[in-house]
């Protein structure tokens, strides 16, 4: 029960924190709609079907990633900066719930990236929304939340004991949107990448996102996609234990999370 309201009154509060910052509203607002816009003027002479509902779903999902990207590495960051991120993880509380608190209010305020980009597609240019499978899309955006959790509290304690955070926030963010196909199918993309494609998460969670969207023709390939997506998030989360564990002993050992 402690844990929870640990984690309850940390979601609160960085949801608070979240919006105050310049950076995060932008990637929470402009961000959908400037992407929206650009999608849309690049897709609206493609000739295919039901395009509107890819493009506000993609621009969702670009600034869905953008918040998470902005928000989890830069956390670490902004705790170093304030000198409470040892304190933080000094505290009688464990450090892991903490994290996880932040990157779930991190998360849960940047879907409002997908209600914008619906809104602006209806709004600027009267789109139609056409979801041929809702229950599976449901589903397929849970999941998608899921796996942005498990990547985010990677991210989160990867840099934790670095000091280049800035740096490493900025060069993951637009590679993940191209190779995890956000925008385009990962189809089109050069045979050697497609390995480092299929095995990040969000390649998959698009991918049932647009099955669902299409409408689901065969519910095995769905579940199969499905499975891969559950079974890279559970390995995230191993990874995720295995590298609090060793952040835990080397802080212990060396002392230098100030200053790493």
């Amino acid at each position: 029960m402690k844990q929870l309201r640990v984690v309850w009154y940390t979601l609160r509060l960085q949801m608070k924190n979240s919006f105050v910052r310049p950076m995060f509203r932008f990637c929470l607002i402009a961000n959908p709609i400037v992407n929206t816009i650009l999608l849309y003027e690049m897709f609206k002479n493609s000739n295919q079907d039901n395009f509107t509902t890819y493009i506000m779903l993609g621009a969702g999902l670009m600034g869905l990633w953008s918040c998470i990207c902005f928000s989890s590495a830069g956390d670490i960051n902004r705790e170093r900066f304030s000198g409470t991120l040892s304190l933080i993880f000094a505290a009688p509380v464990n450090f892991g719930m903490i994290i996880f608190g932040k990157v779930l209010g991190n998360t849960i305020l940047s879907l409002v990236t997908l209600i914008i980009s619906f809104l602006t597609a209806k709004i600027l240019y009267h789109a139609p929304i056409m979801i041929e499978s809702p229950g599976y899309l449901l589903l397929s955006l849970l999941a998608t939340v899921i796996c942005f959790i498990a990547i985010s509290i990677c991210i989160a304690y990867l840099l934790t004991l670095s000091r280049k955070t800035q740096l490493y926030m900025n060069c993951i963010e637009i590679p993940i949107i191209f190779v995890c196909g956000f925008v385009f199918p990962v189809d089109i993309l050069p045979n050697w990448v497609l390995p480092i494609s299929y095995s990040l998460s969000p390649t998959w969670a698009v991918k049932l996102i647009r099955m669902s969207v299409s409408g689901v023709e065969s519910k095995t390939d769905y579940f199969i996609a499905f499975g891969i997506l559950v079974c890279i998030t559970v390995g995230y989360l191993l990874m995720a234990r295995f590298l609090y564990r060793l952040i835990e002993r080397q802080v212990r050992i060396k002392a230098t999370l100030e200053v790493s």
